[in-house]
């Protein structure tokens, strides 16, 4: 059944259950109270003893009636009438109301309904009344609509549908808005729910002709004959015109969609200038701009922007709104439009910022690489009124002075090398030339051209830090080689004191004193050799969480009790391929870094993580290549390090510690071991707040793992040394055989050959390669090991293998050197065979490292 007001005649309203109004009148009351008076004077006048029986007849009639209306109101049967209820006014306006109104129980009985209702239900009487759900049942438009409005009844709820009904014999149908409310907040109000329906048709036609009108405005707009777009303050296209679009080559549907920003469809630094505008509290403003819109495929457009942009109270920029007109058929019909346009591009697009000032260094125009490298430099969100504001206070009055000689019409002014305003540290360099000016009225004074230095300074500073890293460790380098022979020969003969002197010997402590010592310096030379990375190492695959596992006793004492030690470890970390004895040196020395930086105490976290190819690209770090790395994080909450000192952590002998409390090698000492393990390491500080390290180290892939047959290189000192770590604490060093010592060093060459010979060793000394070889043919060749030096004048340590091998391909060598074997092993030829031992070494080691080298087949 369908609701049509239009069949049946308005009806009175039907109210099924409730109050009926009852009419007061005072005539009434004053007639009893009257009656009352009367029989209490007939009473006195006939006497106390006649009376009597009369009183108590009344009063036995008041009682019983008093006692009738209590009962009859605690029953219901009688009600004290409420004025508010019984409000005439209050009731008119329900029963005429013209929303159709129903009041409903909690069972769904009709309780009230007014005549609206009746008219747009089609009751014919208040005996024809209906709920809302039967009103409507069996229309399938409807159905859901009255569904939702019955569950909201039930729970009390509000709900609002707008509904369509169909017409009978294919008229025009209405429009309904149907509501639904609980009569009132409390538990009993609650029971009753109040429905309206209202028929709004007519809004709803007053709806789709606004809609109507709205839509041939846009197509209007869209095929205008100009373009037309409007950005919001995010930078982001709100709305673009057909004509634009296809100028463009955009589909119209794809821009509506969203995502297209201002700086996808202006070419080059274009949209620096429509952002730049110096925002002015509730000001509207209108520019001109002649700049270049880029096309889909990547092409270009000339155009020119009416760019109108309001401002709000606060300075906020609103949507704006920006007309434009295309230039390319200027460029064929117009000589003078065609050479206007190409100097509009040519300005634009040259990569020098280029701005027009007047005296005050007020900027009267500028292309769009000034306005944006110009953007934020004032704080103010666009580019400054004044070009003075761009530059640094400090540097400022350069070029004051440079832009005050322009106006007075010098020539050949030299370029101003500034540093620019802003929050980070950028500069500059400012060419001024003056502009004759024509008329007075002219602001222009003179032309600046910027050009933004920051990279190439930047690039400097990189070159000369590489540069001056270089130097020292080549001189450290050099210190560290010239040092171990003096170290070695140290070393060696207190050896030979300790050998000779039982420890019960007065000066048995004081050679331990010199032992002591000699171990101190060797751990110092090979900081300066890892620095350089000219140490050696001797890598091996590891699990960074066992290994770190395996510290955490010793970080805890190092650090102490204040610092709490918290380790974070990665899942199913990569192998990676270090030095474990350098990896452990790097992690001491950042963990008694990160304690001295918080004294009162603190917390150090140690991090662990796998970092893949597609992450390692994205963290932009300098000079890391995109590949598989493991990270260490190494936090601390300490004072952090300030950022006038952070670029010259690394350098070697840079401290921040007092006199006598460090050498200034423990970080230049951590990046040369991560740097020669093939590593990178990044730190981020900010003071008071702390100091985080990250070091990156590259994934080891067992199936990249070559090894050759023959063991080339270090591979007998590999040997040498599992074989050594794998002895008994009291190996048996003697031997037999015929060595060849070849050594520069005269007194490290005569206590090394004193140690060979008392192991029970037949030694040749030799000064030089050169003498080498003539020891090596007088015994034809015949000797059973050759021990010699690296780097010697005449000839060098690799110069001697191949001229001894040449003669006895099966000859056993072991270099010794205060450098690392990487920095011969290049020069010798492939698949060499040979043994090394770095200085500085003892007598034990020397002995242990020629027994297991003779021992192998």
């Amino acid at each position: 059944m369908t609701a049509d007001s239009n069949d049946h005649p308005a009806t009175e309203p039907f109210v099924a259950h409730g109050p009926v109004r009852r009419g007061g009148s005072i005539l009434l009351v004053l007639l009893i109270a009257a009656g009352i008076v009367a029989v209490a004077v007939w009473l006195m006048t006939i006497g106390r003893s006649q009376a009597q029986p009369y009183i108590l007849g009344l009063l036995a009639l008041l009682a019983t009636f008093g006692l009738f209306n209590l009962f009859a109101f605690a029953a219901g049967i009688i009600r004290f009438s409420d004025r508010a209820t019984d409000d005439p006014v209050m009731g008119r306006i329900a029963d005429h109301a013209q929303e159709g109104l129903v009041v409903t129980d909690s069972r769904g009985h009709v309780v009230y309904s007014n005549a609206a209702y009746l008219a747009l239900t089609g009751a014919a009487g208040p005996q024809d009344v209906r709920p809302v759900e039967r009103v409507f049942i069996g229309n399938p438009d409807v159905s859901e609509a009255v569904f939702r409005l019955l569950k909201a009844a039930r729970e009390g709820k509000r709900q609002q549908e707008e509904v369509r009904i169909a017409g009978h014999d294919g008229s025009q149908g209405r429009w309904l808005r149907l509501r639904v409310r609980p009569l009132g907040e409390g538990k009993r109000d609650a029971k009753y729910a109040v429905w309206s329906i209202a028929d709004i048709t007519r809004d709803r036609e007053r709806q789709e002709d606004v809609f109507q009108e709205l839509r041939h405005a846009i197509e209007y707009l869209d095929h205008a004959p100009c373009g037309f777009f409007s950005v919001n303050p995010a930078g982001e296209i709100a709305y673009v015109n057909a004509t634009l679009a296809n100028w463009l080559d955009y589909d119209l549907a794809e821009i509506g969609s969203g995502g297209l920003k201002l700086t996808d469809i202006v070419s080059g630094d274009g949209a620096a200038l429509l952002t730049a505008i110096v925002p002015v509290p509730g000001e509207v403003k209108t520019e001109v701009f002649d700049i270049d819109l880029r096309m889909r495929g990547g092409k270009t457009v000339p155009v020119r922007l009416y760019h109108k942009l309001a401002f709000g109270a606060d300075g906020g920029p609103g949507a704006s709104r920006t007309l434009v007109i295309s230039r390319a058929r200027d460029e064929h019909s117009d000589p003078e439009r065609a050479a206007e346009v190409r100097f509009m591009r040519f300005f634009d697009h040259t990569p020098m910022a280029i701005a027009t000032v007047d005296r005050g260094g007020n900027v009267v125009g500028a292309n769009a690489r000034y306005a944006k490298l110009a953007q934020g430099l004032n704080g103010e969100g666009g580019a400054a009124k004044s070009i003075f504001r761009a530059v640094n206070p400090r540097d400022r009055g350069l070029l004051i002075a440079a832009i005050n000689q322009a106006a007075e019409g010098q020539g050949d002014i030299p370029p101003v090398e500034v540093m620019l305003d802003g929050p980070k540290e950028r500069f500059a360099q400012f060419f001024v030339t003056s502009v004759e000016k024509k008329d007075e009225r002219d602001a222009e004074t003179a032309i600046v051209y910027m050009l933004e230095t920051t990279e190439r300074r930047t690039l400097e500073n990189q070159i000369n830090q590489s540069q001056k890293m270089e130097m020292v460790g080549q001189l450290a380098g050099g210190i560290a080689h010239d040092f171990n022979n003096v170290l070695s020969a140290i070393m060696m003969a207190n050896d030979f004191l300790l050998n000779a002197h039982k420890p019960t010997d007065p000066s048995f402590q004081d050679i331990m004193q010199i032992k002591q010592n000699a171990t101190r310096a060797a751990t110092l030379v090979r900081q300066l050799l890892a620095f350089s990375r000219r140490q050696t190492l001797r890598p091996q695959v590891l699990d960074l969480g066992d290994a770190l596992s395996d510290l955490t006793m010793l970080l805890r004492r190092l650090i102490g009790e204040k610092v709490k030690l918290d380790l974070v470890h990665g899942r199913d970390l990569w192998p990676v391929k270090v030095d474990v004895s350098q990896f452990e040196q790097v992690i001491v020395n950042l963990a008694v870094n990160a304690r001295d930086a918080m004294p009162d105490g603190g917390k150090l976290i140690v991090r662990t993580a796998n970092v893949p190819t597609e992450e390692a690209a994205q963290l932009a770090n300098k000079g890391m290549p995109a590949a598989d790395y493991v990270k260490i994080e190494i936090s601390d909450t300490g004072t952090g390090i300030p950022a006038e000192i952070i670029d010259k952590i690394f350098e070697p002998f840079f401290s921040t510690k007092e006199v006598g409390k460090g050498t200034g090698l423990g970080l230049s000492t951590v990046y040369g071991i991560v740097k020669q393990t093939g590593g990178f390491i990044y730190v981020d500080s900010r003071p008071g707040e702390g100091t985080t390290f990250r070091i990156y180290l590259p994934r080891h892939r067992p199936e990249q793992e070559v090894v050759p047959e023959a063991h080339a290189g270090n591979g007998a000192a590999k040997d040498a040394a599992v074989a050594s770590e794998a002895a008994k604490p009291k190996p048996d060093l003697t031997g037999q055989g015929t060595i060849l010592l070849v050594e520069d060093e005269d007194g490290l060459r005569s206590l090394n050959a004193r140690g060979l010979r008392s192991r029970g060793y037949s030694v040749i000394e030799a000064a030089n390669g050169v003498e080498a070889m003539e020891a090596f043919d007088e015994k034809n060749g015949e000797v059973d090991l050759v021990v010699s030096d690296v780097v010697m004048p005449e000839m060098d340590g690799p110069t001697l293998l191949k001229e001894m091998r040449s003669r006895n391909p099966s000859l056993k060598i072991i270099f010794v050197s205060g450098y690392a074997e990487d920095a011969f092993e290049k020069s010798l030829p492939e698949n060499q065979q040979f043994a090394f031992l770095p200085k500085p070494f003892t007598l034990t080691q020397l002995v242990a490292a020629v027994k297991e080298t003779m021992t192998l087949q």
